[in-house]
Order: structure tokens, then sequence, then C-alpha cells
């Protein structure tokens, strides 16, 4: 008996496609010397995805490209099943300059997200929803204040806000905790993770921090710049990709007591140290 070769229906395909597949992507200002070339992953319905590498591999054009505020030079983004062609409010970007509008206040500044988002919606409506995510960052006491009368911290928790506020498909984190000291940069880690993990959001992002990487991802890409080697130029790319063996459940306090977690982070940094950059 002969088992059937007939192709699969189109639904399986759909369930079974990635829900970001980045196909052979590159940039290069100069033909002759790409900043990266041939870079290609995929990211799973909610799966929160790191990518570290040194400044200048080409990170945050990467996460430009997906955001749709940057074109590739070649290759192809696709999310849901459709491909990125220019920004979209189906993706929530958060970058590590908060990016407020200063003349408006914490509600203000999330409500005009949301109103953009769903244009529709009364105004009740839209203050019900901007108060219940800005309590989700625990800022419900500074909802009326404007971004000068916030600390860095504070700023950040409103992007975060506004970023789940309009409730994207995917959320795009560049470096946002990048510039702030070590004990609330802990915090803002702590409530992320719980907002991802109560919402499920799919989440690629952007660190030159190992721990917080190894705290947050579940898998992480490992990039390395381009360079002049004896062999000829080499552009940079993706030249690992390192799944995160440790119970998702982690936390800051007790990630370094976890079975396996300096393996991983010893392989990270090595990587970093010896093989992200030509020598």
């Amino acid at each position: 008996m002969t088992a059937s070769t007939s192709p699969a229906p189109e639904s399986a395909k759909a369930v079974s496609a990635p829900f970001l597949q980045v196909q052979q992507l590159s940039k290069a200002y100069h033909p002759a010397r790409p900043v990266f070339a041939d870079v290609s992953f995929t990211l799973e319905r909610g799966e929160f995805v790191c990518i570290i590498g040194h400044s200048g591999c080409g990170k945050t054009t990467i996460l430009n490209i997906l955001a749709g505020l940057d074109t590739a030079t070649s290759g192809y983004v696709f999310m849901d099943g459709r491909e990125v062609r220019g920004p979209g409010l189906e993706r929530g970007v958060v970058f590590q300059n908060h990016a407020l509008m200063p003349w408006l206040t914490v509600r203000h500044n999330i409500a005009f997200a949301v109103e953009s988002r769903w244009p529709q919606w009364k105004a009740a409506q839209v203050r019900e929803h901007v108060e219940r995510y800005v309590a989700m960052v625990g800022l419900s006491h500074a909802i009326d204040r404007k971004p000068s009368q916030l600390s860095g911290g504070m700023k950040q928790r409103v992007g975060i806000a506004r970023a789940f506020a309009i409730q994207p498909k995917m959320l795009l984190l560049d470096e946002p905790f990048g510039a702030l000291d070590a004990l609330t940069r802990g915090s803002i880690q702590d409530e992320l993770m719980a907002i991802v993990r109560q919402t499920r959001q799919t989440v690629f992002m952007i660190t030159h921090d190992v721990d917080e990487a190894i705290l947050l991802a579940d898998r992480i890409l490992l990039m390395h710049n381009a360079a002049d080697t004896p062999a000829g130029f080499r552009p940079g790319g993706i030249a690992e990709v390192v799944s995160n063996p440790l119970p998702r459940d982690r936390s800051r306090a007790t990630l370094h007591h976890l079975p396996g977690y300096y393996e991983l982070r010893n392989h990270i940094v090595d990587f970093l140290v010896t093989r992200a950059k030509a020598h």
C-alpha cells in the first residue's frame, strides 16, 4: 500500500507557518560592503526572542525593518502571513529614548495611540482602556503628569504601556532599559516579564546585556559584525541561534542559581569576546 503524496491543505500550511519569517535580509549603504547579509530567522507566536551583538552589527537596522521604519536592500519579512511594508499598528515599538510627546500627560500620550488604533471608540472607552494599561505598569498615581515630571524609569513605563495598549501582534524593543540604573532596570524587567506572561505577547528585543537576554528570552540570536578578513570582506549576520534551556518562570533573584545558567552565560560571553568581531 502506497502512502498518499497529495499536498497538505492550505489551512494546514497556514497553521504550521511561523508567526514571523525573516528571509535572507540584507542592508547595504555601499553595494560591495553590506552591513549584514543573508539574515534569516523566525519567531513563533508568543515567543520572546532577543538579539545580541556589538554596536554596528546591524541589530537596530533589523528591528527598524521589522517595524517598517526602514527598508532592506534585499530579502523579505512576513508577519502573520503578510509581508511587512511600512509601519503599522499591529507592531508596537519601544525605543531606548521613550519618544513621549512632552506637551501631553501620561494619559494623553497613551490615549493618542489608542485613538489612532480604534478611532471609532467613545471617550469613556478610551479612558477606561488607557487607565487599565497605566495601572498595569504601576503609574496610576502619575497618569496626569507630563514627561518632564517623570523619572527616566517612569517614562519607559509609559512607553511600554503605550505599546501594549494598542494590543499589537508583535512588540519590538530597542534596548528600552539601556539608559536606566540597575535597580530601575531590574524592576521594569520584572514588570515586562509579568505583562508578557499575562498577554502572551510576541516580542523581539535588542539588548547588550547578557543577563537580560537570559532572563527574558526563549531564544537568543547571536550576531557578528561585518569585517575585513584575510579571506575578504565578511558582512554581518546571525552567527548562531541559542535556545534558552532555563525554566520559563525564572526570576532575576534566582537566575544565577539555576542549573545551566553559567554554561549559557559563558557561551554567550565567549561569542561576544572571541567570535562577534574579526580579530
